[in-house]
């Protein structure tokens, strides 16, 4: 089958290639998936860079990328063969494996391969897995948000466009935060509430004129912990949460021990690849719910071959992508 692998660390245009693997066999409780396209996150070319000094690699060959989405076309237990043929989409393919979703075909456990509606094309289906389950839970991690008042930074992120879209589902007033105009409209057409512009707005005080209050979210769903460790404690809410899913900006920041127990705040951390099985399975469902029922939207920023998957990863390194890049295979 044609992939791409790395068998080194470092430069998306120095270690990618791309050629014939063998194809995947699937095992025991496990589907064969003929791969359509593979969404690239964070994680994917952070592992394939070696960030923050993690140069080892795991395997001797990887092919990367957890997400992506399909069609099954074999199975390797007798009981899933009413599968055969659907379309799917599926996530964490890379976790503690050497082959990813940047193939022809993978072969996972049927657990973590989802139904795909037939009005959500593949490359749609690609964006899902690792942004839309933690979005997911950093919206309900703790408990209902009817009713609240959660502000988003980062809401045209991966992530965060995903979480504007479950907090509104939920019931939730939403505030989030862009940096550019483009990132403005995929916020808004998200459906947020009100979107700000971190560069230029004064965010406390448009946050305090929105929710009437001095302290008025109720949650935060927060891409860049340190670096908006400030503007946290300046609106969070009495027996707020804030759920956070990075800060690389400022990866060890100093807590604000008193004024945080003084709110009696909640700082929940939360990393995908290690949420238990209810967590994922939560999130499966809402995906699930939100693509049958139409509300879940995406935003793809570009579409790359499969040949051209370094430069694919070079736009996602790079930050200035607006959505999920996709490769197609």
């Amino acid at each position: 089958m044609k992939a791409a692998w790395y068998e080194r660390k470092g430069p998306a245009s120095e270690v990618l290639q791309v050629g014939e693997q063998p194809q995947p066999v699937a095992g025991p409780g496990e589907l064969l998936i003929r791969v359509r396209a593979s969404g690239i996150n964070p994680s994917d070319w952070k592992g394939r860079a070696g960030w923050l000094g993690r140069d080892q690699m795991p395997f001797p060959l990887i092919i990367p990328h957890q997400d992506g989405a399909g069609e099954v076309v074999a199975v390797g237990s007798p009981e899933l063969e009413s599968r055969v043929g659907e379309r799917v989409w599926f996530y964490e393919a890379s976790l503690g494996r050497p082959f990813g979703g940047a193939a022809g075909y993978v072969a996972l456990p049927a657990r973590q391969v989802q139904p795909l509606p037939a009005g959500v094309s593949f490359e749609e289906g690609a964006c899902l897995g690792v942004p839309a389950m933690t979005a997911h839970r950093c919206v309900f991690a703790d408990g209902p948000v009817a009713g609240k008042v959660v502000l988003i930074t980062g809401g045209a992120g991966a992530v965060g466009r995903y979480a504007v879209q479950f907090a509104k589902q939920g019931g939730a007033r939403v505030i989030t935060t862009v940096s550019r105009e483009e990132q403005a409209r995929s916020a808004k057409a998200a459906g947020a509430d009100l979107v700000l512009n971190r560069l230029s707005d004064d965010l406390a005080a448009r946050i305090r004129e929105f929710t009437g209050k001095e302290r008025g979210v109720d949650r935060i769903v927060e891409v860049a912990f340190g670096a908006n460790l400030d503007l946290t404690m300046r609106v969070l809410a009495p027996r707020g949460v804030v759920a956070t899913y990075a800060s690389d900006a400022k990866p060890e920041p100093a807590l604000p021990f008193w004024p945080l127990i003084t709110l009696d705040a909640t700082i929940r951390f939360v990393l995908v690849y290690v949420m238990d099985a209810a967590a994922h399975d939560a999130a499966a469902t809402a995906i699930g719910d939100g693509l049958r029922d139409g509300w879940l939207s995406h935003e793809i920023a570009a579409r790359f071959p499969l040949d051209q998957v370094a430069q694919a990863h070079e736009v996602v390194e790079s930050g200035r992508a607006v959505g999920k890049v996709v490769v197609t295979s």
